[in-house]
């Protein structure tokens, strides 16, 4: 438990917490890429129609424009993957992941420090787009590896408070991914698709489902695909590792183990914005969020979550590191 009296140190809370968002990111990254890849096979669409939604995803839109112009396949995957000047590139992700893993050798373990190293090693030894049939592996190879960190960490580093950090800014960046794949598909589909009912439309709402993976848990318990269920699946769903209900219910765990915090109370701005950002999931209806407008819901939703983000980093890394400096200074 965190306290004012003996803080963890600011540059171990900062490290892990980000090191779990930057993993988490390069994860989201390469499946989203890896699924549109696919798609392409099953539908014949417009090549700046099928990539710029994925920079759209990323909310790198503009600078996107500014290097690269139209989106096309491979500069778009070139952005999203290799371009190191792209703080959210697959390949920044892994190097960022990286340091902050390197500054906290003593924490985490060997072979958190092992999984990771090798990542950072295998996008290195790329550079650039591989070879277009090599793509597909190369990117499920990220895949996994950042699905086995993920596992090794839960494995071998003890669950304390370096440990919530980290799956606290897993599941922030988890839950804002999510909602950012959604509100950009759906905005796409819902209005202009003239095959609603068809086959393409479920190819695309599909893909929507597999960008998270989670078509195959989409289909036991929904069955048939309808765009109301994938926001239900995707926003409401308690049980979906994937899903924003999920990640938040996580992520409010992990801030009341890290202050102490009994549950249903607070004495921090994150934990009392948590606590109204769960109380609206658990209270409110999918129905509801679409008549009120998706792209609206999504869009407060991200913004509520950015002021988390805001004020774990203030209230306990900043806090932290100030705390430090005052002991430092009187003795």
């Amino acid at each position: 438990m965190m306290s004012e009296t003996n803080p963890l140190l600011s540059r171990v809370a900062d490290a892990v917490y980000w090191m779990g968002r930057y993993i988490e990111r390069a994860e989201n990254v390469a499946r989203y890429i890896g699924v549109n890849l696919n798609l392409q096979l099953d539908l014949p669409l417009d090549p700046a129609h099928q990539w710029q939604p994925l920079i759209d995803t990323s909310g790198d839109t503009e600078s996107f424009q500014k290097r690269y112009g139209v989106a096309t396949q491979a500069r778009v995957i070139e952005f999203l993957a290799y371009d190191t000047e792209n703080p959210s590139s697959i390949s920044s992700c892994l190097r960022s992941a990286r340091e902050n893993a390197r500054s906290v050798r003593e924490t985490i373990s060997s072979e958190m420090w092992a999984q990771i190293n090798a990542m950072y090693l295998q996008i290195q030894s790329q550079r650039s787009m591989p070879e277009p049939e090599r793509l597909l592996d190369s990117l499920r190879e990220i895949r996994m590896g950042c699905h086995l960190f993920q596992g090794v960490t839960d494995a071998t580093m003890t669950h304390n408070e370096p440990w919530h950090f980290l799956e606290l800014g897993r599941k922030l960046e988890r839950a804002d991914k999510t909602s950012r794949i959604l509100d950009v598909k759906y905005f796409m589909l819902l209005p202009s698709s003239k095959e609603v009912g068809t086959p393409y439309d479920d190819i695309h709402w599909a893909a929507v489902l597999k960008s998270v993976s989670g078509f195959e848990m989409y289909r036991k318990k929904y069955g048939r695909i309808t765009p109301r269920d994938v926001v239900d699946f995707l926003v409401m769903d308690r049980d979906f590792p994937r899903a924003v209900h999920y990640c938040i219910c996580c992520a409010n765990e992990s801030i009341h183990t890290i202050s102490g915090t009994a549950r249903g109370y607070y004495q921090y701005r994150s934990e009392q914005l948590m606590g109204q950002l769960l109380s609206e999931l658990d209270y409110t209806s999918t129905d509801t969020i679409i008549k009120g407008g998706l792209h609206e819901y999504l869009d407060a939703l991200q913004h509520k979550m950015n002021e988390i983000d805001d004020s774990v980093r203030t209230e306990f890394i900043a806090r932290a590191s100030q705390s430090q400096s005052q002991s430092q200074t009187s003795t």
